[in-house]
């Protein structure tokens, strides 16, 4: 039992590619003794060892990370930086006028729809339907279904079109809806600086990714609708419970308000 506990210590660093030693994270130290758990027990269940030490472990306990979302003035904040560019460096402002309509369709989209990065870079022209206000997109698992999109973002998609069409891209990225300055297809590292440079602008504190984005969408579209399973289905969770992991302070605050909608004598 010394040993594992010895372990388990051990663990909680590691060293980089740089021989740099770093914190182990408590998921990987989760992932790790689960894997040494499963170990010992297959070995226990055949037989091949008397006792099973590493049945006594116990696993180290995740804490609830919280969710970092943008608040409703943060998003305004974050569209009007994109679209302005005021507060960007002088070099940044530089690529800003060649890309400023383009990143504003692209954070739109991300803010108005809660699409993944990944299936965001994937998009083709011809998977944009504005006659429907949707777009194909592929989920995980290869799963094909249609994001449908408001005014705000037909209206970005729209004016970026509008610019795309006359750029001739890089062989291989003809159908790219969304192009680098190389004219060739974004890539999901390219979005991610993309955010976190425009975000730094408006929310310092706030570690915002591609992914935060999505999250302030879900927090939005449950807010305003209440239907944690209509969330579920438009964020493309296959488990609503996953849903409801990430909405579960949300979920509290609306039972919270509904306390006192129910009158049981007239006052």
């Amino acid at each position: 039992m010394g040993d594992f506990e010895e372990y388990m210590e051990y663990l909680k660093y590691r060293f980089n590619d740089r021989d740099q030693e770093v914190m182990n994270k408590e998921r990987g130290i989760k992932r790790k003794v689960s894997t040494l758990k499963s170990f010992y027990n297959y070995f226990y269940r055949a037989e091949r060892l008397n006792n099973n030490p590493a049945a006594r472990i116990q696993l180290p306990k995740l804490r609830e990370k919280e969710i970092i979302r943008l608040d409703v003035d943060e998003v305004a904040l974050l569209l009007d930086e994109v679209e302005q560019g005021d507060k960007l460096t002088a070099k940044q402002k530089q690529f800003h006028e060649k890309t400023r309509v383009r990143d504003l369709a692209l954070l739109t989209l991300l803010l108005g729809t809660g699409l993944r990065v990944s299936e965001c870079v994937g998009l083709n022209i011809k998977d944009v339907d504005f006659k429907n206000g949707g777009l194909k997109v592929y989920r995980k698992g290869g799963k094909e279904v249609t994001v449908y999109f408001g005014e705000e973002v037909e209206d970005a998609l729209a004016d970026y079109l509008i610019e795309r069409n006359h750029i001739i891209p890089e062989s291989g990225s003809e159908d790219a809806l969304f192009l680098s300055l190389q004219k060739k297809r974004m890539s999901v590292r390219s979005v991610e600086n993309l955010v976190k440079k425009y975000a730094k602008t408006v929310s310092p504190l706030k570690p915002i990714t591609p992914h935060k984005l999505r999250s302030t969408y879900g927090t939005a579209l449950y807010q305003e609708t209440g239907d944690i399973y209509l969330v579920a289905d438009v964020l493309g969770h296959s488990d609503v419970n996953t849903t409801k992991k990430h909405y579960a302070a949300l979920e509290d605050q609306r039972r919270r308000s509904a306390r006192n909608k129910v009158k049981l004598r007239e006052s």
